[in-house]
């Protein structure tokens, strides 16, 4: 019995061999597959050729860039020989990729092409237990002659020259896996400090795989499409984990921009990804109907209507009415079938989306479509996920119910509590958070929750941030910016309220949508600042203000908001890798805007300076119009 990831590779390599692709690239326009032979001659001789190169048990291998089969081989072979492995964000600046590859303890570092290059030689000088940097794109990189780097074929090559001397030693070594042995160190999300490195063991990602398909099985002859970082624990776990296990075969992009276009040739039949994706998605079509002809819109929001109603019904568990069945399937050939084909969902079986909360009307538009999107709850600290909703058993208020083997309580002071055989070691070099997250094998998440009275898990948010207004109210403001967050104008929300008389909300625009929407209404703009502080624009963010509103409870609603002048971003660290909301950094970087919306001014000046691509900057002032409702 396999208990290791790269044992499962040798398993599964004699079983299929050359008869099965086990991976699929774009390049060039062109898919190219990878048989599970070739699978395992790229992890074999990567892993011998990082040998030669003075590889050892206890070393560390990080790994930047796209998703790409370089990436798994780097992965494996790295833990066919004990060491482990830690992935870090493509998009992560040189000082976030020195602060992972450093606390890591990286031995080597392989890169996708010269961007990442760059950022690594950037920072060299300060990484002395680093060996080689690898990179696997040489386009433009020919020019470069630092000592350090090596191509990824050439250290394959290395690896055929040095079996030659050593053979057998790669299958003596994958044999020596052991399920307790470290497999990766996964970044947290770090959305309250600096990502930390949950160290998670083989028998940790298997047994989350094996307990999510006992749930939902993916047969081996399915297609899944890799388009999510690899250094995010939800891909790792379906993209590795349960690619492995199952024998499905893993699909990757030509580019991120061509992931839609993609997915629509593979059409997989399931699909894995955050809130952020599922939101994109929905913005994309409503900005496409707006923009489409009057008859087209009324036949949408009718095919969309009797979509809600049969969703709701389904929901409910109820059967739905001759009429009802009728009505949907007009509105399932006359539009959502369309849809769904735009979208890349036409043959999806289920999907999930997980990392964060999707609001309720997101999440209702999916299943109007027929989409079975559930959702699922999990921590890196859980490799994964740990809460699953499953067929026919939906509720678009809950995350679902424990996985097999797994258990889920609730402590006395309302946080969410969780054990199985997936919970992770602890923290890498950071026995002080260890403690006070892992207590007697139980796994203390930092979210608020509570179960229905069906057994299903319903998340309310993370336990520091739930607030309690002076009338005693308690709310979760992510519920409230998820409201929000469902027009397609507003990209991001930060709502206030916890230690004052009212809720406020600070409100990204969608550049994009908002901006097309003014070129519709001849509004004219020069700059992301300049569109959001039009007033055509706030009196359109009201409306969605308003809408929001009217489904909260009189002292949950917002009083004041304001559009902010420029985008949060991860660059900044306002927003994490994963594209969550650091709420106590933007809460402290920004307390002059909370200040002025718990104030009696009408407007706000600001002064600030703007970094652009180039790392040139500019200071810009403004004035920030305070909106009351």
């Amino acid at each position: 019995m396999s208990e290791t990831l790269p044992q499962l590779l040798v398993e599964k390599a004699q079983k299929y061999g050359d008869s099965k692709i086990a991976l699929r690239e774009k390049e060039f326009g062109i898919w190219q597959s990878v048989t599970w032979t070739g699978y395992l001659d790229h992890v074999k001789y990567f892993c011998l050729g990082l040998l030669s190169l003075g590889l050892r048990p206890e070393d560390t291998v990080a790994i930047i860039g796209d998703n790409r089969p370089e990436w798994i081989y780097a992965e494996l072979a790295a833990q066919a020989v004990g060491s482990r492995s830690v992935g870090i964000y493509q998009d992560s600046i040189a000082e976030e990729v020195f602060y992972i590859a450093d606390h890591a303890d990286a031995a080597f570092l392989v890169v996708e092409d010269q961007e990442q290059v760059d950022k690594v030689l950037e920072i060299l000088d300060r990484l002395p237990r680093l060996r080689s940097v690898i990179y696997y794109d040489p386009k433009g990189l020919r020019a470069y002659e630092h000592e350090m780097l090596m191509h990824f074929p050439d250290v394959e090559e290395l690896g055929r020259t040095y079996e030659e001397s050593h053979p057998g030693l790669f299958e003596e070594l994958v044999a020596k896996g052991r399920g307790e042995d470290d497999a990766i160190l996964s970044t947290t999300s770090g959305t309250t400090a600096k990502p930390k490195l949950a160290i998670l063991t083989h028998d940790n990602m298997l047994s989350q795989a094996k307990a999510l398909m006992d749930v939902d099985p993916i047969p081996e002859d399915a297609n899944f499409v890799s388009f999510l970082p690899l250094a995010w624990i939800g891909e790792q776990m379906i993209a590795v984990s349960c690619s492995l296990y199952q024998g499905f075969t893993l699909n990757f992009p030509e580019e991120p921009e061509t992931v839609a276009e993609n997915i629509r040739e593979i059409g997989p039949k399931v699909m894995f990804s955050p809130p952020r994706i599922w939101e994109n998605m929905l913005s994309q079509v409503q900005v496409k109907i707006a923009d489409t002809t009057r008859l087209k819109r009324a036949v949408y929001n009718w095919a969309l209507k009797v979509g809600y109603d049969m969703a709701d019904v389904r929901f409910e568990k109820r059967t739905p009415s001759l009429g009802l069945r009728i009505r949907y399937k007009l509105a399932d050939l006359a539009v959502f079938q369309i849809l769904k084909d735009q979208l890349g969902l036409r043959h999806l079986e289920r999907c999930y989306t997980g990392g964060a909360a999707l609001g309720p009307d997101v999440f209702r538009f999916y299943h109007a479509l027929g989409v079975n999107l559930k959702q699922v709850y999990g921590q890196t600290e859980v490799s994964g996920l740990s809460v699953i909703h499953r067929d026919g058993d939906i509720k678009f208020q809950t995350v679902g119910v424990p996985l097999p083997g797994t258990e889920v309580v609730i402590a006395d002071n309302g946080e969410i509590l969780v054990r199985s055989a997936a919970v992770f070691q602890g923290y890498y070099k950071n026995p002080e958070d260890t403690a006070e997250t892992l207590i007697d094998g139980w796994l203390h998440t930092g979210d608020a929750g509570y179960f229905d009275d069906d057994g299903h898990l319903i998340v309310i948010d993370r336990a520091k941030d739930v607030m309690t207004l002076h009338d005693g109210t308690r709310f979760s403001p992510q519920f409230i910016e998820n409201k929000l967050k469902f027009s397609q104008y507003i990209k991001e929300a930060v709502v206030f309220g916890g230690d004052w008389p009212f809720v406020t909300a600070m409100i990204n625009i969608d550049m994009g949508n908002v901006g097309k929407w003014a070129e519709n209404n001849h509004i004219a703009y020069t700059t992301y600042t300049d569109l959001a502080q039009k007033p055509e624009v706030y009196a359109l963010i009201r409306e969605d203000v308003a809408r929001t509103n009217g489904d909260l409870p009189e002292a949950a609603r917002i009083r004041r908001f304001l559009l902010l002048h420029k985008e949060l971003d991860a660059d900044d660290a306002e927003l994490t890798r994963t594209r969550k909301v650091r709420r106590r950094f933007v809460a402290e970087r920004y307390d002059y805007v909370i200040n002025a919306l718990y104030g009696d001014d009408d407007h706000l000046e600001v002064s600030t300076t703007i970094t652009y691509q180039d790392g040139s900057t500019a200071d810009i002032q403004t004035r920030l119009k305070v909106e009351e409702m």
